[in-house]
């Protein structure tokens, strides 16, 4: 079961190992709770050593998770997209006190794959999910309601 995959970061990268799988919304509770109702997510993460000679994971990941458009209320799947190399790290210090842009983690013996695949899915995630257009949120489905403000302007002319 993916979410039971565990790995020792630093031995995994060095050795560079790989592994791959598909995560479900089951496999991924903090992405359901950021109110997706279905994801389907495609991954893989592999060792290696960076160009800086460090440790380090890349994550890859692909697939689609379903949220409400903020627009119309409706259910839009969006493609989810990741390409992450995460630099493993031996201790906090370093990730507090680093100055410069590339993506770091605390390292350790038992790191749960699934964890590092849903944090990554969650920073790929739309701040507001939208369809592309919205016929019911552009007025497609309420033309024949009339705007609040002709029914003021109709209510001025009567007196």
């Amino acid at each position: 079961m993916p979410q039971a995959l565990v790995i020792d970061g630093l031995a995994f990268a060095r050795a560079g190992k790989s592994v791959a799988g598909v995560l479900s919304l089951t496999d991924m509770p903090r992405v359901a709770e950021s109110g997706c109702s279905r994801a389907d997510v495609s991954y893989s993460v592999r060792g290696g050593i960076n160009s800086r000679g460090k440790p380090s994971l890349l994550i890859e990941a692909s697939g689609e998770v379903e949220l409400v458009c903020q627009r119309c209320l409706e259910p839009v799947a969006l493609p989810i997209e990741v390409d992450s190399d995460l630099e493993l790290c031996s201790d906090e210090v370093e990730i507090a006190t680093a100055e410069d842009d590339i993506d770091r983690v605390l390292a350790g013996d038992a790191m749960g794959v699934a964890s590092l695949v849903e944090d990554e899915v969650l920073l790929a995630l739309p701040m507001v999910a939208k369809h592309e257009s919205c016929e019911r949120a552009v007025g497609g489905a309420d033309k024949d309601r009339r705007s609040a403000f002709a029914v003021l302007a109709g209510l001025k002319k009567d007196q």
